[in-house]
C-alpha cells in the first residue's frame, strides 16, 4: 500500500514575475555599447548573440548558450543546410522568452548557406537571417 498525503503543508501563494528584458545596447558596426534596449529589440540583439557566439568555446558563457556552426566546415551543403536549421532552432529555444522558430528558407551562395527564420517570443515575431559557411 502506497501511502497518500493529502496535505503537505506547501501553498501556492506566489505568483511568477517576468523580468524585463532591458539590456545594454550593442553596435556591432562600431565595437560599442550604447543606451539601452528592451522587449523587442533586447530579442533581436539576443538572438544575435545566441547565433554568434560558438557553444562551448568560452567558459564565460553557460553550456545552454550559443549554436554549433564550427564543425560544419567541409561538410556537404546538403547537410549544412539540414542541420544549420536544426541547429539555430536548438540553440534559440534555450530561451525562456522564445516559444518556437520556424518558417525557414534556406538559400546557397558560393561556399555560404543562407538560413531566414522566424522566431516567435513573448514579444512578437522576429524574422532574421543566419549565414553559416560551409
Amino acid at each position: 500500500m502506497i501511502p497518500r498525503i493529502e496535505n503537505d503543508g506547501l501553498t501556492l501563494d506566489f505568483e511568477e514575475v517576468i523580468e524585463p528584458s532591458k539590456n545594454y545596447k550593442l553596435i556591432p558596426d562600431k565595437n560599442r555599447c550604447f543606451g539601452f534596449v528592451d522587449e523587442i529589440e533586447a530579442m533581436k540583439q539576443a538572438i544575435f548573440l545566441m547565433l554568434s557566439v560558438e557553444r562551448y568555446d568560452h567558459i564565460i558563457y553557460s553550456w545552454n548558450f550559443g549554436a554549433e556552426f564550427k564543425d560544419l566546415f567541409g561538410k556537404p551543403v546538403s547537410f549544412v543546410a539540414s542541420e544549420a536549421k536544426r541547429r539555430i532552432r536548438e540553440a534559440l529555444i534555450q530561451d525562456d522568452r522564445i516559444n518556437e522558430v520556424d518558417s525557414f528558407v534556406v538559400t546557397t551562395h558560393k561556399n555560404k548557406v543562407h538560413i531566414q527564420y522566424t522566431a516567435h517570443t513573448i514579444y512578437g515575431e522576429i524574422t532574421a537571417e543566419k549565414g553559416v559557411e560551409y
